[in-house]
């Protein structure tokens, strides 16, 4: 017989952490550096990354 492990349950506070200024529109963006050229526009990008919920978004310059 295998043995048995007690899974540890997150509270409602540990599952939801961040998330709540993320789903009001207050993200804290970070710099992407991965890619910095779009080849389709031909056009400089620069990437931005959420730090807490991870959606990303892109601006043309």
């Amino acid at each position: 017989m295998g043995d048995v492990i007690q899974f540890k349950k997150k509270t409602p506070w540990e599952r939801h952490k961040g998330k709540s200024l993320c789903r009001d529109g207050f993200h804290k963006w970070q710099v992407v550096t991965e890619r910095k050229f779009d080849v389709k526009q031909g056009k400089l990008v620069t990437e931005y990354r959420c730090q807490r919920c991870g959606k990303t978004k892109t601006q043309l310059q």
